[in-house]
């Protein structure tokens, strides 16, 4: 489906054409590295962006907040209606099944969001901007073909860092992940884990030996390493699928506010994740990247 798919309601045609997202990505990138121009000023494309996404906002989720609130679940028609619109893949490229657009349209989508519903929006946000860009950017062909597709249209993720005793300090986790021939094998637990209770698949901080960094796994792949972080040694990503044996999701802790969004604890008990291939990796500092 061309440009932001269908920004409003399902069935409707598409208000933005590729083109126009295109001229969204383009004006942007002038007004704030070459005229400097405030981010208040928006194109004509963003207004029309800011517009849809407002009376999406508006006419579908806000008649449903209480009732999501009152259960503590985001609405499974609701959650669809983000896909169906194009807003789980905003930033991810066309080729892949995603929007294309901009990470400043990204922060509109979830400002408009926001108006109507806190909960909404933060399922959006933590699936755009931890999982899907962290997929986007730093996985490797095989991992962008496997995941973004269902990442952009049907399947939601979940960041995996925090844990009991890992929280601000987000590099003295726990969770460890060993070498066992042509496997890793992940254990331990993480906490306050956004969507995890919908996700289809986890993005999963652990410590592994620094000496893995060149490993990539077809199901599980190690995608990032900060073994140069001095100080923090081994601290890697592993992407892990929900149906993998060992993985499971506690029940959803008991909020005062932003109830609809589930927040559980996660935990890997002797999760096996294969190696299919071998590829280099680049050594990145995730602090600078993501935190």
């Amino acid at each position: 489906m061309n440009g932001l798919r269908h920004l409003v309601t399902r069935g409707a045609a598409p208000l933005l054409s590729r083109r126009a997202v295109n001229g969204v990505l383009a004006t942007r990138k002038s007004h704030t590295v070459e005229t400097g121009a405030p981010l208040t000023h928006f194109t004509d494309e963003e207004t029309m962006l800011r517009d849809t996404v407002r009376k999406l906002a508006t006419e579908k989720i806000a008649p449903l907040v209480k009732k999501m609130d009152e259960e503590e679940k985001i609405d499974a028609g609701v959650l669809q209606s983000l896909f169906d619109n194009g807003l789980m893949g905003i930033e991810v490229p066309d080729e892949y099944g995603g929007t294309g657009a901009s990470f400043f349209s990204s922060m509109l989508v979830v400002e408009e969001l926001s108006r109507i519903d806190a909960s909404v929006a933060a399922a959006c946000d933590v699936h755009n901007t931890l999982v899907v860009n962290l997929m986007a950017q730093l996985g490797n062909e095989e991992q962008k073909k496997k995941y973004l597709p269902r990442l952009s249209q049907d399947m939601v993720g979940s960041f995996c860092l925090s844990e009991p005793l890992a929280g601000s300090d987000a590099f003295s986790l726990k969770t460890e992940a060993k070498k066992d021939g042509d496997h890793f094998v992940i254990n331990g637990s993480k906490m306050w884990i956004t969507n995890s209770d919908v996700a289809g698949v986890f993005l999963v901080m652990a410590n592994a030996d620094p000496s893995l960094v060149k490993f990539f796994q077809d199901n599980a792949v190690l995608i990032i390493n900060v073994s140069n972080f001095q100080g923090y040694r081994g601290i890697t990503c592993f992407i892990v699928d929900r149906e993998m044996p060992g993985v499971s999701v506690a029940p959803k802790e008991k909020k005062l506010g932003i109830r609809a969004s589930g927040t559980c604890m996660v935990h890997f008990d002797n999760v096996r994740v294969s190696k299919a291939n071998e590829k280099s990796c680049d050594t990145l500092n995730l602090l600078k990247i993501f935190l």
